[in-house]
């Protein structure tokens, strides 16, 4: 026998279609998170061993809260269905914890954007440099000419970019970088919003049959 009634047991359903959505919704932010890890273009313009790594850093958080997300939507779902207090509590905390990487996640990418851009800003810099003229940092340069479709940075040099019309990489950069880092801003702080309403019925729902449990 169920251990809610009446408006508690809407609230069991409501909380059981969250789950699902709440699975959904973490496939979607692990794919996000994949997708900015393995684009190509982005694996391009920051490999090398010099290159900066600190784009990545919120992207491995994604990852893993949105792995994270999928795993507890499906015990979630099991902890609304057998309407164990335990495991709905259970819930309740690995989602707390998951709105905090995901949150994280989307302030690191908001507040570090300047910094990110910066480093890449420098790295390309730095490869096209005078005193830069091994094959390394001229294939380095090459790709972001390719990816980007820009060539050269605030000093216009004629022997590096004979063609005018093309974009300044330093722009470039700033255009692309923060495409990807609003994505995963955006992300991260729209899903965690989301969440915030799956803790709220969990502890409405633990708090039912903690009650019930009482008057039994």
């Amino acid at each position: 026998m169920s251990k809610v009634q009446g408006g508690m047991k809407c609230v069991k359903y409501l909380l059981f279609v969250f789950n699902f959505i709440l699975w959904l919704c973490g496939s979607f932010v692990l794919a996000v998170g994949l997708w900015l890890r393995v684009d190509p273009e982005t694996v391009q313009l920051l490999a090398g061993e010099e290159a900066p790594g600190t784009f990545f850093i919120a992207v491995y958080i994604l990852i893993g809260a949105g792995g994270g997300m999928t795993l507890v939507g499906f015990f979630g779902c099991c902890g609304v269905v057998k309407e164990s207090q335990c495991l709905l509590a259970s819930f309740f905390a690995c989602l707390l914890v998951i709105v905090g990487a995901e949150v994280a996640a989307g302030v690191f990418g908001f507040m570090s954007k300047d910094k990110i851009i910066e480093d890449v800003q420098k790295f390309y810099s730095e490869s096209i440099s005078e005193g830069s003229e091994n094959a390394n940092q001229t294939a380095i340069a090459a790709i972001y000419h390719t990816v980007l479709n820009c060539c050269g940075d605030s000093v216009t040099n004629p022997s590096l970019c004979p063609d005018e019309d093309l974009k300044n990489c330093l722009n470039a950069i700033t255009d692309f970088f923060n495409e990807k880092l609003y994505i995963i801003g955006y992300v991260g702080i729209g899903v965690a919003g989301v969440m915030v309403i799956g803790m709220i019925f969990s502890m409405v729902l633990c708090c039912a049959i903690r009650n019930n449990r009482e008057v039994i």
